[in-house]
């Protein structure tokens, strides 16, 4: 019985891989739809994220030099 490789394993290592590994995925998908918000229409429309804070723009072409007198801005 050598089952150091998924090659070479027998058909009871298969089988414990693809349990562990259906186990593995519906443990995720239950965490997934557990933690998942709940909406409701009116909740949804009444209360909304909005963004506040200035407003940050772009400035001018930056210009930097190799020498002595480098400038960053």
């Amino acid at each position: 019985m050598n089952n150091t490789s998924l090659t070479s394993a027998d058909s009871s290592t298969h089988l414990k891989v693809v349990v562990v590994s259906l186990i593995a995925g519906i443990l995720v998908v239950g965490i997934g739809i557990a933690a998942s918000p709940t909406f409701n229409q009116d909740a949804a429309t009444a209360s909304r994220i909005e963004a506040t804070g200035p407003v940050i723009r772009a400035g001018k072409p930056v210009t930097v030099t190799a020498g002595d007198s480098a400038t960053i801005r």
